[in-house]
């Protein structure tokens, strides 16, 4: 029978991850659902609640339990908005919403994300992931790189969010490989090679895009594409493109990856052939140290 000390919750748009953690730091259980922000939403809260006893009831006795969560389930579609903290500020800290739960043994905490007014941008769980890189690496000044859907960059200093910029990369990955007419040329496989040329051309002519993608389907109808090229090829491009927009955090600047998949190995290696020196945390370990420094944080100032 596991009772923890208190519990880590990352609730995302499509899954939510539980870990049940001991005074000493150490995890005692882990558990997922299916039941992410995105299947919920729009519902009444005590669909979330039901939700969270489903995935966390084996671990609860009769006393109340400390509960952090970052993620979607604070956007506004989600449980109960936690507003955003707007940066320059620290990752995690301040700002945590108490929602009213039926269930006494739920001391749940919502974390904010943090927005930044200009350029208009926000970010929601990722923040919980810089702070957990902040504390496996205290004093570590640069920029931290988070690969996704929405891609991150985040200027980090001073144990501060100073700024940061979002992507759509993944998003256009998913959507021209999927939906527009590129997906009859980038099917499964990975040629580095191709991905390699598709960052430089890319990187050194941004403007060229739209061409560059459409020369991708052009070039497998008159020629054919070798398996692999094509998604290596969009990849690239993508990416590349994503690079020439952030080179003013990249240039000069120690740079960490959060994740250790493929995506991750992509911007690793992109980077790196542009002389840039790249250090890799793995992305579930940033999560839970982060909910733990929060938790921290907040028993402070409880």
């Amino acid at each position: 029978m596991i009772r923890p000390d208190w519990i880590a919750v990352d609730w995302g748009t499509t899954h939510c991850r539980a870990w049940a953690m001991g005074a000493d730091g150490t995890m005692l259980a882990e558990a997922q659902s299916a039941e992410g922000m995105g299947q919920l939403a729009p519902a009444a809260p005590e669909a979330y609640e039901a939700a969270l006893l489903r995935l966390i009831g084996p671990w609860l006795g009769q006393a109340p339990v400390s509960i952090v969560a970052c993620g979607m389930i604070g956007a506004r579609q989600g449980w109960i908005e936690a507003p955003y903290m707007p940066v320059p500020c620290a990752p995690v800290g301040g700002g945590a919403i108490r929602p009213t739960t039926r269930d006494p043994r739920l001391a749940l905490r919502i974390l904010p994300g943090l927005s930044q007014s200009a350029p208009a941008d926000v970010m929601r769980g990722e923040e919980t992931q810089i702070a957990g890189a902040l504390a496996l690496r205290p004093g570590f000044d640069g920029v931290i790189v988070l690969p996704g859907t929405h891609s991150k960059w985040a200027h980090v200093s001073a144990g501060e969010v100073v700024s940061f910029r979002s992507f759509l990369t993944g998003e256009l990955f998913a959507l021209l490989s999927g939906q527009s007419v590129l997906r009859h040329s980038t099917g499964e496989g990975w040629q580095a090679d191709a991905f390699a040329a598709a960052v430089e051309d890319s990187l050194s002519r941004p403007a060229a895009l739209a061409s560059r993608l459409f020369s991708i389907r052009a070039e497998d109808l008159l020629h054919g594409l070798a398996p692999g090229v094509g998604r290596a090829r969009l990849s690239g491009l993508l990416i590349g493109m994503e690079l020439a927009a952030a080179k003013p955090y990249w240039l000069g600047q120690p740079v960490t990856i959060l994740g250790a998949d493929r995506l991750a190995d992509a911007y690793a290696t992109a980077l790196a052939a542009q002389g840039v020196h790249v250090a890799r945390i793995d992305a579930t370990e940033a999560t839970c140290a982060g909910l733990a420094a929060a938790h921290a944080l907040l028993k402070e100032t409880a």
